[in-house]
C-alpha cells in the first residue's frame, strides 16, 4: 500500500515537526509528545487536556488553541499515549483553576488518563476526568468495556474550551463535559479498511460491494456487514438507530455532526447531510447547528459516522463561541 511517509516508526514525530513548522501558535514537545497552546498556562482559566492514538487528524492536536483544548497527546498510530506524556501535558496547561481530561472509552485511554491524573494529583493539580462513550454502534468492542468514545468527543472539546474560556470553574466545565456525552449519540460505517504505516496492509477485508455497518475508528468491527446500498438507506439506519438511543423526540433542537472518516470526499458527505436533514424533519428534530468535515478520521478509511447533540440555549452559546485552532476556526 502507497503511503507519504519516510520510515513508519518515525511518522508520528515527523508529522509533529510538520505540525510545529506550520503552527508557530504551538508548542510543540518531543519527550515526550504533547502539544500545547503557546500562552499555555493561562492563568485562573481551567485547562482543558484530551489526547488518543495518531491516526485520526485533525483530533486531537488540530483542536489545540483559544476556545477549544490546551493541550493534546498524541499516541503512536491507533495507540494511546502514556502517562507521562498526559501529566507533562496536564502540569505545562494547570492555570491554578485546574485541569480537564477528556478521554476517550477505549481501555488504554482511560487507564493511562487514570494513573496521569493521580500524578498530577500528587503535585497538587486538582484534576478532573470525563469518559466519552457516545456510540450505539455496539456495547463493546476491542479496545472497550461499554460503547466506544467518538463525535462527542469534539463537541465537548469545543463546548468546554468555550466555558474555560470564560473562566467557569473546574466543577461547572466537567459538569457540561458530562452533560454534552449524555445528550451525544453516534453511529459510523466503512466503506473501506484504513492501512496503518507499520502493517501496510489493510485492517480488515472488505468485499467491493460490501459494507461495515457500525464501525469503529480503529478498524474495530461493527454491528453488520452487509451489501454496498444507496446513501439514503444507509443514513436512514443509522439515523434511526440514533435518534432511537437517546431518544431525540419531536420539538428537539440538534447539532448535526457529519463526519469523514478520511477518505470520503466532500461532496458525498453533504449528500449524508441531505438524507440526513430529510430523516429529522421527517420526525419533527430541528437541526440548528451543524457541522460537516473530516474531523475524527481513522487515516484513509473511507465512510462517515453521524453525530446528533441535543442543544439548549446553554450549548447554542457556546458552540457559536469563538474558536481559533488548526482544525476548527470560526468567530475570530
Amino acid at each position: 500500500m502507497k503511503k507519504l511517509i519516510n520510515n513508519p516508526d518515525d511518522v508520528v514525530r515527523e508529522a509533529l515537526q510538520g505540525t510545529a513548522a506550520a503552527h508557530p501558535d504551538l508548542k510543540v514537545f518531543f519527550d515526550p509528545h504533547y502539544i500545547v497552546r503557546a500562552d499555555a498556562p493561562v492563568q485562573g482559566k481551567v485547562g482543558i487536556v484530551s489526547g488518543g492514538g495518531s491516526g485520526h487528524e485533525p483530533m486531537h492536536g488540530g483542536f489545540v488553541g483559544m476556545g477549544m483544548l490546551d493541550a493534546a497527546c498524541p499516541g503512536e498510530v491507533f495507540t494511546s499515549p502514556t502517562p507521562d506524556q498526559m501529566l507533562e501535558a496536564t502540569k505545562a496547561v494547570s492555570g491554578g483553576a485546574g485541569v480537564l481530561h477528556i478521554v476517550k472509552n477505549y481501555t488504554g485511554d482511560v487507564m493511562n488518563f487514570e494513573m496521569a491524573a493521580d500524578l498530577g494529583k500528587a503535585e497538587g493539580i486538582e484534576v478532573e476526568a470525563v469518559v466519552i462513550d457516545d456510540d450505539v454502534a455496539v456495547q463493546d468492542s476491542l479496545y472497550t468495556a461499554g460503547r466506544r468514545g467518538v463525535g462527542a468527543t469534539v463537541l465537548a472539546e469545543k463546548l468546554t474550551g468555550a466555558a474555560a474560556e470564560a473562566k467557569a470553574t473546574l466543577a461547572e466545565v466537567a459538569e457540561l463535559c458530562k452533560k454534552v456525552n449524555d445528550q451525544s449519540r453516534s453511529m459510523g460505517m466503512a466503506l473501506t479498511s484504513c492501512v496503518t504505516p507499520s502493517a501496510g496492509k489493510p485492517t480488515f477485508e472488505l468485499g467491493d460491494d460490501e459494507m461495515e455497518i457500525g464501525i469503529g475508528i480503529h478498524g474495530e468491527p461493527g454491528r453488520e456487514r452487509k451489501k454496498l446500498a444507496p446513501a439514503s438507506g444507509i443514513i436512514e439506519q443509522i439515523a434511526g438507530t440514533i435518534i432511537g438511543d437517546l431518544p431525540f423526540k419531536q420539538g428537539d433542537e440538534v447539532l448535526a455532526f457529519v463526519n469523514g472518516m478520511g477518505g470520503t470526499p466532500l461532496i458525498e458527505l453533504y449528500v449524508v447531510y441531505n438524507e440526513l436533514t430529510k430523516i429529522l424533519d421527517g420526525k419533527g428534530v430541528k437541526i440548528t447547528r451543524n457541522l460537516i468535515g473530516s474531523y475524527i478520521t481513522s487515516l484513509e478509511m473511507a465512510g462517515c459516522s453521524i453525530t446528533l447533540l441535543k442543544l439548549d440555549d446553554e450549548l447554542t452559546k457556546l458552540w457559536d463561541a469563538p474558536v481559533k485552532t488548526s482544525g476548527l476556526r470560526w468567530g475570530v
